[in-house]
């Protein structure tokens, strides 16, 4: 699948936002912790803009809240995740 320019570039800034958000995880129970409600709505704006012109397993993790595993698998890293429990 060969991707446009501007997808190249809304995947670029889904892996940027994903990198925020798994570095905020692990800081929840620090006295000033990150905004994961500003990066879940951004996330969540990322899902709705990736239409059927994207790779369809990426679309699968991020339908499902699979962040780590959108993660893994824009950095070439797929082979990495594990089968969860909807079996894809």
């Amino acid at each position: 699948m060969t991707l446009s320019d501007q997808q190249e570039a809304t995947l670029a800034r889904l892996a940027q936002t994903l990198d925020e958000y798994l570095a905020a995880v692990p800081r929840q129970q620090e006295p000033n912790p990150p905004d994961l409600m500003a990066l879940f709505a951004r996330l969540d704006a990322f899902e709705a803009e990736v239409d059927s012109s994207y790779p369809p397993q990426l679309r699968h993790y991020l339908h499902q809240k699979s962040y780590r595993k959108a993660h893994l698998y824009l950095q070439g890293r797929d082979a990495e995740n594990l089968r969860g429990n909807c079996g894809r």
